[in-house]
Formats: structure tokens, C-alpha cells, sequence
């Protein structure tokens, strides 16, 4: 009799046991709150046991759509959306177990990704360098949005691909926005206030990281230009183990020596920053979230890689390249920030940036020259940063046609007699200064000497001049770490850092 109940336990544990194995299981970002991309085939996908039947019912269709799991448990199915509006919906998910997705709601997805200063959040974070945006404790307090909803990825890296992240959605309220990405929020309010219908916001950032860690392995394999990077990886981290083995040995002799009543505690264990390392991001906080539907990406950095800007040229667009080709969704939007003014930095970096609006598709850069902070790398004006971000969306995604949503872009140069005559793009309604003379406009001739130089605004171009330059050649507009330049359009949106010259620049480290 006590082997029959012991018999009989063991068939019940052995049974509830591959009960829970065949469950079916959600990532992190199909969950209550979520928003899916409006008028579109979005993805729905997850885990079950190998072979089994899924039924999902939408809120939004009466017909239950019907799948099997693959031989490996994985699934995924494609649903298509109906227009946004402010109603919510659930999604019921039945196989073994069952699983009701709450609160759902159809609007528009963008992606937020980059380093600190897309991380930099609305609220205030004593002793850190979170300090708050412009206006906080206002921006916090009025941050009731319930159609706006906020996914944080969390802070992860990893050597291999992941399938999941960590996270949740959450409704956008004054204590959820405390610790969201500012730039994200105001881009997302901006946003919402034009278009009326829910806006999703995922937010995957992390500070102080180069663009190679949001790059995936194959990306940086296959082309022989960064291949130096994964060599100094390697290199960075054989120094890591040096100074592991060298730390165990001096462990191992203080254990000893401690016998004898010598000092403990003495050594510090070296570490390593696990976010500063090639692919290591994509992997756990990229990979797995490209199947989530999205309309577009916004992007914040470049500071972490501007001591190799040469690079980056080409780096960065490799990176958007392989973001699109995982998606699956086209060449999507991205809209990505310039880098402010600020001690740290140079000029060649917002070049490289400015560049990339010819070698990334469907692109479009802000301009922050006039919200930066010389002395702060993370400037707390993360609301004009937001509006302009969504001025490109307004303007090329959401029908705003006759909207300017760039300032001023070098186009062409011309010279006449002793002076040089500047095109530029996005200045139709014309140009216009702050003050009372141009600034930061220097010349050169064939000697590439640079002088500061007088310019004048004539119609929609500039005229750019010097004493000292009788041949002039080439003209360089905010070309330094910290400009303070004062060109706008009409619409008081800022010129662009540019040159006209591609002299190689001495101090840059390619």
C-alpha cells in the first residue's frame, strides 16, 4: 500500500511537472499595457511545449486564430490592427494554460534607444547624475497620460543572443515617469498631443556605451574596418584576466599570511564595466525586442565614440542597416540626435552625424548647438530635444507636409571673387540671426590657415568673408567642442556644424 502512494505521488508530480514545462509563456513586452502598432501585421509570438495547439482571440475580431507551436516550442504569429483610439482591448491566449493580456491598446510604437543622455530620466536622482530635466518637479507633476505607455529595458549585456528581456509596461503617471527616458517622454507626448491616439514607447539605453555594443557580432565580423574593434576587445579583456590571475595569487597569499594574524581585507577585486564591450547590448537588450512591431526608432549617441569619429561614418550606418534587416520591416524611420557642445567632445563626431543623414535611409537629425551645456554632458533641456525629434516624425510619418522640421544643412559652396557664397537646405522661409552678427564662420585658402571670418545673410544664403583670405577655399561653420553659433531658419530651428573642406584633421584619432 505505501509504494502504491508513493507510486501514485510520483505520477502526480511527474504530471504537474510537464504541466508547467507545456505552458505557454509571453516575453516581456507582449503583456497588459502594451501598445501594438496601429493599422498593421504586428507580431505576436512566445514559448509552449513542441507541437501545441494555440488558439488567440483579439478584442478587436471575433475569428480565433489557430497555430501550433514548432518542433522546438517556439511560436509566432502575425495579427493585423485596426486604427488607433483610446479604447482598450484584451487578447486571450488558450493552449493548456490560458493567458488574458489586459488593457491593450492600438495606437503608434517608436524604439528609444542610444546611451545616457536617451537614459537621462524626467525625474531627479540625488548624488547622480540623474539631475532632472529643465522644470522637473512641473514636467513629473503633470505627467498624466494614461494613452502613453512606457517599457524600460533593463540594464543588461550578454555574450549570446537572448529571447527575452526584463521589463513591463507601464501607464504613463507622474510616478512612472519619475525614472522614464526624458528625451523618449517628450517625444512621445509631442506626439500624442498632435496625433490623438495612443503612443508606446520602448526605451533601451544604457550610459556610457559606444555604438559597436548595440551592433550585433556578424555586423563587426564581416567588415574588415572593425575588425580593430573586436581586436581591442580582446585585447581589453586578456588585461582583465591578468589582473584577475594576479589578484587570486595575492588572494592566496594573504589567506596564507592570515595564519600568522596578517592584515585581511586589503585587496580590491578588479572589475569590469560589462556594458562596455562589442555586440554585448544587442544581445540582451536588442535581440531579443526586433520582433516587436514598431513604427520607428529614435536614437541618442555618439559622445562614447567621438574619439573615433572617422569610424563612426561608417560604423553607425552599418549598425542602422542591421537593426532594419532584423526587423524585418523595411528601411523604418530613425531619427537620431547630434551631439550638444561640450568640453569633451569635437567637432568630427557631429560631422560623422551629419554625414549619416546621406548614408542612412529615411533619417533625420536634430540639431542641439543652442540646448547644450559646455560643462554638462547631459544638458537637462531634454524637452526642445523631444519636440524636434517629433517635428521629423510630424513632418514625414504623420502628414504634416508644409511642416520645416530641420534647421539650415550646408548644401553647396560658390565663390566669388574674394568671397565664398553658402546654399543651404531647409532654409526656404529664409535665415536669420540671433544678435547682432553672425557667429562662428571661418575661412581659408589653399594654405588651410582659418581666420575668423565676417558673414552676412543674403536671402537664403550666407556670405562668408576675410581681410586676411584673398583666395578663398573652403569655409568651416561651428567648427570646434564648444561653438556658440547663432544661425536659424525662420522657424528657430539651428544650422548644423559643417566645413566644406575634407582636409585630414591631425588631432582626430581614426
Amino acid at each position: 500500500m505505501i509504494y502504491l502512494k508513493r507510486f501514485l505521488l510520483f505520477l502526480f508530480v511527474l504530471s504537474a511537472i510537464s504541466s508547467l514545462s507545456a505552458q505557454v509563456k509571453l516575453p516581456a513586452l507582449v503583456a497588459d499595457n502594451m501598445v501594438l502598432q496601429q493599422n498593421a501585421k504586428v507580431n505576436l509570438w512566445g514559448w509552449a511545449s513542441p507541437n501545441e495547439k494555440i488558439s488567440i482571440r483579439l478584442g478587436w475580431d471575433n475569428l480565433p486564430i489557430e497555430i501550433s507551436a514548432d518542433a522546438n516550442g517556439n511560436w509566432k504569429t502575425a495579427v493585423d490592427t485596426p486604427l488607433g483610439s483610446e479604447k482598450s482591448y484584451d487578447i486571450t491566449i488558450n493552449a493548456v494554460n490560458t493567458i488574458v493580456l489586459k488593457n491593450v491598446l492600438i495606437g503608434e510604437v517608436w524604439l528609444c534607444s542610444g546611451q545616457s543622455n536617451m537614459f537621462f530620466p524626467v525625474g531627479r536622482e540625488d548624488k547622480t547624475w540623474k539631475t532632472g530635466v529643465k522644470n522637473y518637479e512641473k514636467e513629473v507633476k503633470n505627467a498624466s497620460f494614461p494613452s502613453i505607455r512606457l517599457f524600460t529595458v533593463a540594464l543588461h549585456a550578454s555574450q549570446t543572443p537572448l529571447e527575452d528581456v526584463t521589463g513591463s509596461w507601464k501607464i504613463c503617471t507622474p510616478e512612472s515617469i519619475q525614472t522614464f527616458s526624458a528625451v523618449a517622454y517628450f517625444f512621445g507626448r509631442d506626439l500624442y498631443q498632435k496625433l490623438k491616439v495612443p503612443i508606446g514607447l520602448i526605451s533601451t539605453s544604457w550610459g556610457g556605451t559606444k555604438a559597436e555594443a548595440w551592433t550585433a557580432q556578424s555586423v563587426l565580423e564581416e567588415d574588415v574596418a572593425f575588425l580593430p574593434i573586436l581586436q581591442e576587445d580582446a585585447k581589453n579583456e586578456k588585461l582583465h584576466q591578468e589582473k584577475l590571475e594576479t589578484y587570486y595569487l595575492n588572494l592566496t597569499n594573504e589567506r596564507i599570511a592570515s595564519a600568522e594574524n596578517a592584515p585581511k581585507g586589503q585587496l580590491k577585486k578588479p572589475k569590469k564595466e560589462p556594458n562596455k564591450t562589442s555586440y554585448v547590448l544587442y544581445n540582451a537588450m536588442l535581440h531579443p525586442i526586433v520582433n516587436y512591431t514598431i513604427k520607428g526608432a529614435i536614437w541618442y549617441q555618439g559622445e562614447s565614440n567621438s574619439g573615433k569619429a572617422y569610424l563612426y561614418r561608417s560604423l553607425f550606418p552599418a549598425m542602422v542597416k542591421s537593426w532594419r534587416e532584423e526587423w524585418k520591416q523595411g528601411d523604418f524611420p530613425f531619427y537620431y540626435v547630434q551631439i550638444t557642445p561640450h568640453k569633451g567632445q569635437n567637432a568630427e563626431i557631429r560631422e560623422a552625424q551629419l554625414m549619416s543623414l546621406k548614408t542612412i535611409p529615411n533619417s533625420g537629425m536634430v540639431v542641439t548647438t543652442d540646448v547644450g551645456d559646455a560643462n554638462n554632458i547631459h544638458p537637462i533641456d531634454k524637452q526642445t530635444v523631444g519636440y524636434r525629434l517629433a517635428l521629423i516624425a510630424r513632418a514625414k510619418n504623420y502628414g504634416e507636409k508644409n511642416l520645416v522640421y530641420s534647421g539650415p544643412i550646408f548644401n553647396h559652396m560658390k565663390i566669388k571673387k574674394h568671397k565664398a557664397q553658402l546654399f543651404f537646405d531647409y532654409a526656404q522661409s529664409g535665415l536669420k540671426k540671433n544678435g547682432e552678427t553672425l557667429k562662428e564662420f571661418e575661412i581659408a585658402g589653399e594654405d588651410q590657415v582659418f581666420y575668423p571670418a565676417d558673414a552676412k545673410i543674403d536671402g537664403k544664403t550666407i556670405v562668408v568673408s576675410s581681410s586676411k583670405v584673398k583666395e578663398p577655399v573652403a569655409v568651416r561653420f561651428a567648427w570646434k567642442a564648444i561653438p556658440e553659433p547663432n544661425l536659424f531658419n525662420n522657424e528657430n530651428l539651428p544650422a548644423s556644424p559643417f566645413r566644406t573642406d575634407d582636409w585630414v584633421i591631425n588631432l582626430e584619432k581614426k
